[in-house]
């Protein structure tokens, strides 16, 4: 029997790798995003050249009611999420002095509050089963503090610390809490950037180049797995060596 595995941020370039690789993985996908049509519509391609069954859900995890829904919509027409990847997110370069209490409001409830609603709902069903896997998007930012992007870096930050926290909780049920933080990886997110300025940013990296999301899509494939069954509160940095 299939098990569901549910992606936030599943319309962008790393989300969507995701659901895809969990697919072939043989998960059945509940693929959540919040505005960009495209971008699942993209997915839904892909997706039905699998023999995944997989499903839609159009919300903004920073809302707990739409998550709730979201989650028990999924519980109706999957039997359950076994798997959760905490995706979503929003970044900003902006002076710290600048930033305004709105941005950093809506900062933080999407990137931080949104993985506190998603564990929220996904964990008594995990906990039912004695079995289940979260996994954290982070960035690497979360790890060592980005200039400029002071918000986005506490926010993350915060990701890895609720991860390492709620692993030790859910040890003793056999549900396995993990964080990935990437580093540059060749998205839309870095399209702020100059071709110039890319080149230069890869020149600072050990491995001489940005991620791919598949390559991100990899990592998390592994800890969705049987393999990582003993690997749990950890923070896999997936960034070439750059810090």
């Amino acid at each position: 029997m299939r098990k569901c595995a549910l992606i936030t941020g599943a319309s962008g370039g790393i989300g969507s790798e995701i659901a895809l690789r969990l697919a072939n993985d043989g998960f059945d996908i509940a693929a959540c995003y919040c505005s960009d049509e495209n971008g699942i519509r993209e997915l839904e391609k892909k997706l039905a050249s699998t023999d995944a069954k997989y499903r839609f859900y159009k919300a903004d995890v920073s809302d707990y009611n739409q998550v709730k829904n979201m989650f028990a919509d999924a519980a109706e027409f999957f039997g359950g999420v076994s798997v959760l990847v905490n995706n979503a997110g929003i970044a900003q370069q902006k002076l710290f002095t600048d930033i305004t209490e709105e941005e950093f409001d809506r900062i933080t409830a999407v990137n931080f509050k949104s993985v506190f609603n998603c564990c929220k709902c996904a964990v008594p069903f995990m906990v039912s089963e004695k079995s289940g896997k979260i996994i954290n998007i982070s960035s690497m930012w979360g790890v060592c503090g980005a200039s400029c992007e002071v918000v986005y870096s506490a926010t993350k930050a915060a990701v890895i610390g609720l991860t390492k926290a709620l692993a030790k909780e859910l040890a003793p049920s056999n549900i396995q809490v993990n964080c990935v933080a990437p580093g540059a990886i060749d998205t839309k997110m870095n399209n702020n950037l100059s071709q110039d300025e890319k080149d230069a940013f890869a020149a600072e990296i050990p491995a001489g180049r940005f991620g791919t999301a598949a390559e991100i899509a990899g990592v998390v494939s592994f800890l969705a797995g049987n393999d990582s069954g003993y690997v749990t509160a950890q923070v896999i940095t997936a960034d070439g060596g750059l810090i």
